[in-house]
């Protein structure tokens, strides 16, 4: 199994999404959460699981139909690359 690690622009893309949502809703916040923690946990059982990403070589989870966790699945390691709201640009333009 491989572990799963995120990335510190993930962990800034979901502190932010959290942050956002329980400003309004505090049980949606952690209800989104939990949603995502589930989710990623399966990964090092499951690695391809969830579907093939936009751009080459990544694959994405929909954990509700506004938010999305892409990540990669390395030779030594998962790695989680972003967490996004689906409405957002992705993948960024150059």
């Amino acid at each position: 199994m491989l572990p799963v690690h995120w990335l510190a622009n993930a962990s800034n893309n979901l502190a932010t999404i959290i942050e956002f949502i329980a400003e309004r809703n505090e049980a949606a916040a952690a209800h989104l959460l939990n949603d995502i923690e589930r989710a990623t946990s399966q990964l090092p059982q499951h690695p391809y699981l969830y579907r093939p990403g936009r751009l080459a070589g990544t694959r994405e989870i929909v954990v509700h139909p506004n938010y999305i966790v892409v990540y990669r699945v390395c030779p030594n390691v998962i790695e989680i690359i972003a967490v996004l709201h689906s409405r957002q640009q992705y993948p960024p333009k150059a």
